[in-house]
């Protein structure tokens, strides 16, 4: 299978060398294709209609962070060929101002999943139809899964009885609740661990 799928790469990355900048099957046997940000649409194109892919599926279209990176998110979709039972990921790099082209006009089913990784991690998609949040409310800030994102957020949303209304307001972190010990939880047990007494 691993040897198929090697076969597979090679054919793609030659129907396509100005698109694809790389081909990888890792350990677990499955292919990757690296390809350029602007030719996205016509590389999926290509994996659709071709007679020695047809990737008919759109399975998923996700984001990846990568801080450290300049081009620090990857834009990663995942195709399911049902007829030669073979699956294939494409990854694309883009950074917070580049918008990646809109694959809706190749695959119907990338809208939600398009506006999903824009309303997680900030990711731009050009020609898209209704590029919008889906996730989070519309007032939401920030993008959530971005790994620089605050793991409180920025507002806490809660029903206000008095006002009869949702309200947001700045998180406000409790620093009664907050004590700490300064042991790391693999060097020893923590305070009001029932377990601690070490019958086990």
């Amino acid at each position: 299978m691993t040897q198929a799928l090697k076969d597979l790469g090679d054919y793609i990355a030659a129907a396509l060398p100005q698109d694809v900048l790389g081909t990888e099957v890792n350990r677990c046997g499955e292919l990757t294709l690296q390809v350029r940000a602007a030719g996205v649409v016509k590389v999926l194109t290509y994996l659709r209609d071709d007679a020695g892919c047809l990737f008919k599926q759109l399975v998923d279209v996700c984001g990846v962070d990568w801080p450290s990176r300049e081009q620090r998110f990857d834009v990663v979709y995942h195709l399911l060929s049902l007829k030669h039972n073979q699956r294939v990921r494409v990854k694309v790099a883009t950074d917070e101002e580049t918008p990646v082209p809109s694959v809706t006009g190749v695959f119907s089913s990338a809208g939600w999943f398009e506006r999903e990784v824009w309303d997680m991690y900030g990711v731009l998609f050009s020609d898209h139809p209704d590029l919008r949040r889906i996730l989070t409310d519309y007032g939401f800030e920030g993008h959530p899964l971005r790994k620089d994102f605050p793991l409180t957020g920025y507002v806490e949303v809660r029903y206000d009885d008095e006002q009869k209304r949702v309200v947001y307001e700045p998180v406000k972190l409790t620093q009664d609740f907050r004590s700490f010990d300064f042991l790391s939880p693999w060097e020893g047990p923590l305070p009001g661990d029932e377990k601690a007494g070490g019958n086990s």
